[in-house]
């Protein structure tokens, strides 16, 4: 049997002395591996880099055998973040956690939100909110989705600005003081409100928000941690806005 889709590239190895096999995450068809013949061949290495969106074609006796594939570039987004650090961080970091989707599973819509991200890893005030809205959606997909669009407490969608770290469902602030030293922060991108500026702490709450649950609901009953480099993402970030901090205190004399 054979198909034709189009997929990122989320992992590669090697396979004997000349093959690969790569791991993508495909439109239609999930999360699915298969053997590159020559994958090691300096034709083939730009073509086979985390992160690049390819067309793909496979071919295998039957569905569940491993399968050779033949790749073609689409977009090649590892060659554009490159020399880039923290965009390459955030490319690292959203093809390492979509590797926790089941294989052969065919999750359509993220694929497209992980596209639109992939997209706009050259505009820095975009993408890291982009990439925590994508983690929600990764948690939707796993089963895990959280409920921000009304109280938990009292059912109204006013004043949300916390989170339960138990449910998973948003608290308002008044519902939720007198327990906020326990309660996740709600950033305002997140609260179904428009706004043309996302904060640094948004993006500290954010990232918190959604590695809460990514690590209590999705990897800690599989006995993992969160992706070093989502870590190092974080931490890059945060150097980042210290940075442009010192900057504009420098200008503002």
């Amino acid at each position: 049997m054979d198909w034709t889709d189009e997929g990122i590239i989320l992992g590669v190895r090697p396979h004997g002395e000349t093959a690969s096999v790569v791991e993508l995450l495909t439109r239609a068809h999930g999360r699915h591996l298969g053997l590159v013949h020559g994958g090691r061949s300096r034709k083939m290495r730009p073509i086979l880099q985390v992160g690049n969106h390819v067309e793909v074609a496979w071919k295998g006796r039957l569905a569940e055998h491993l399968g050779h594939m033949t790749l073609e570039t689409r977009r090649a987004y590892a060659a554009e973040v490159m020399e880039s650090a923290v965009p390459l961080a955030a490319l690292a970091t959203l093809t390492t956690l979509a590797r926790l989707l089941p294989e052969r599973d065919p999750h359509a819509s993220l694929y497209e939100v992980s596209l639109f991200v992939l997209g706009f890893l050259d505009e820095h005030d975009v993408w890291p909110a982009l990439l925590i809205r994508w983690e929600l959606a990764l948690l939707e997909e796993l089963g895990f989705g959280l409920d921000l669009t009304q109280c938990a407490a009292t059912g109204g969608n006013d004043d949300l600005i916390y989170v339960s770290p138990r449910t998973g469902r948003a608290v308002s602030a008044s519902a939720g003081e007198p327990y906020r030293d326990r309660l996740l922060t709600l950033p305002g991108f997140l609260r179904g409100r428009s706004q043309s500026m996302v904060s640094g702490d948004d993006l500290t709450a954010g990232f918190a928000l959604t590695g809460h649950f990514l690590e209590t609901r999705v990897l800690a009953p599989r006995g993992e941690v969160l992706p070093e480099v989502r870590g190092r993402l974080i931490d890059l970030l945060a150097r980042q806005r210290k940075t442009a901090d010192v900057v504009l205190m420098a200008r503002n004399g």
